[in-house]
């Protein structure tokens, strides 16, 4: 089946050939980031992580920051997230100077007044989780240690469940104007089976109550492969999602994995929806989304035509971060809070996980730190194919010779000899001056991209949990 957008290019077009689907569908990296997480090494110091900040000084390229609010009332069985369950909103004050800390020990690195930080998120965890006097008091910190840009792209994620209009009220007056809203499957039956229950009065509340304030940029997240859903029962999901009409659509592949999360669990596996179910879930909604005249981005990700992704998509400037698809390539990524992971002078620090470990670090002035990478040269040059191949589904041989001074076809020999099947099954085209991932593997773009990764297959690697592919 060829689903083509009401969006006129060829990019925008991709093919669902169910049994090619079936027949790639397989674990592997979802490239937020190149090298990937597990490659990060453990022991990597508050000193090494400085040493990246001051390296960066030298492009001086603009900020993103991201910020990790980690708590959340309560656990949502789906969640493979770093959280914090509490109902005790005493522990994000207590959390918020421990993070002013660590802005004001970054910012001194890297010059953080002397750059335009052009992209701000806060994530979770549950943003919403923090009252309103601490949204107003985050907003001032990241404000006091760094010079935001008049053009600032500031996103937050909303939980419906856990927003007031006085919350609302907040982010606006704060210069918020993206909102990201979890809503998964609208059905009851499986909200109460993941343990969110969620009204869809309540997510058309926060949603209009956005648009009177002016954030008229909003994403919507949606999970496939939930206990209990059905193609009938999502398709209905689908619909009432294209009437809130949001500018982004992210559909996820649920991943099931309760050796990793032990609240997972309490999910019965027999109420999962079998492979082929789920593979007519997503054929299905990738119809209605398209005839809907969402464009598709990439991956798991739809946007309008007008949207700044879709845009990107087709001047060529879409990246991927640890967020997702972004329109903000040419960044350093700083990061702040337990588990957050910056990408600066294109290295990784991860922050601890713990709480406790957190404030500590800080408390002896240290940056919280526990893992992460200096790029080699080969790390490099294997994240522009890479990241290439996932931002733009083509990549131009000659100019990655001419930017690392390779012989690309003997430098990636065995890359494109992993690519020989791919291309016979008509995912790729591969050529002397390039390749183009065509419409048939726009859908399985991380299993070509998997083909240029230096460290899958080695014992590095082996012990990787990844999601599957679709």
């Amino acid at each position: 089946m060829t689903i083509k957008t009401k969006t006129p290019g060829a990019l925008h077009d991709f093919h669902f050939d169910r049994e090619l689907v079936k027949k790639y569908d397989r674990p592997g990296p979802r490239y937020t980031s190149y090298p990937t997480a597990p490659q990060f090494r453990d022991g990597f110091s508050s000193a090494d992580y400085s040493q990246l900040l001051i390296e960066s000084r030298q492009d001086a390229l603009p900020l993103s920051l991201y910020v990790h609010v980690p708590f959340c009332e309560r656990r949502c069985f789906f969640c493979g997230c770093n959280v914090i369950i509490s109902r005790n909103r005493d522990r994000a004050r207590a959390y918020l100077p421990w993070v002013e800390r660590e802005m004001a020990k970054v910012s001194e690195f890297l010059d953080g007044h002397e750059r335009d930080t052009i992209q701000l998120h806060w994530g979770g965890g549950t943003p919403t989780f923090l009252p309103p006097a601490e949204m107003a008091e985050l907003m001032a910190m990241i404000g006091k240690h760094f010079r935001l840009a008049d053009n600032l792209e500031f996103g937050v994620e909303v939980d419906p469940r856990m927003c007031t209009e006085e919350q609302l009220d907040a982010l606006a007056a704060g210069g918020v104007n993206r909102l990201s809203m979890g809503v998964q499957d609208i059905d009851p039956t499986v909200q109460e089976a993941v343990n969110r229950v969620q009204p869809v009065e309540e997510t058309w509340r926060i949603l209009d109550g956005a648009h009177r304030r002016g954030m008229d940029s909003v994403n919507i997240d949606l999970i496939y492969g939930l206990p209990h859903q059905t193609p009938e029962s999502f398709e209905h999901t689908v619909a009432e999602v294209i009437r809130m009409s949001p500018d982004r659509i992210a559909v996820f592949n649920f991943a099931y994995l309760p050796e990793m999360f032990a609240h997972q669990k309490t999910i019965d596996p027999e109420a999962l929806p079998d492979p082929e179910t789920k593979l007519t879930i997503l054929e299905n909604t990738a119809n209605q989304l398209t005839a809907a005249g969402y464009a598709f981005i990439g991956m798991d990700h739809f946007a309008k035509p007008e949207d700044p992704l879709t845009r990107a998509l087709e001047d060529g400037t879409l990246t991927r971060n640890f967020q997702g698809y972004s329109t903000c390539g040419r960044t350093d990524l700083v990061a702040f809070g337990v588990s957050s992971i910056s990408h600066v002078a294109g290295g990784f620090a991860q922050n601890v996980k713990g709480l406790d470990d957190y404030q500590a670090a800080l408390g002896e002035d240290r940056l919280p730190v526990f893992r992460g990478l200096f790029p080699t040269p080969e790390d490099r040059l294997r994240r522009a194919v890479i990241m290439g191949i996932m931002s733009h589904f083509r990549l131009d041989k000659g100019a990655i010779e001419r930017h690392f001074g390779i012989d690309f076809d003997n430098h990636f020999a065995d890359a494109l000899e992993q690519l020989e099947p791919l291309a016979a099954d008509g995912l790729v085209e591969v050529g002397d001056r390039g390749l183009r991932v065509t419409p048939f593997g726009r859908l399985l773009v991380r299993n070509v991209a998997m083909c240029f990764d230096g460290y899958l297959g080695k014992p590095s690697a082996a012990k990787a949990r990844y999601s599957r592919t679709v």
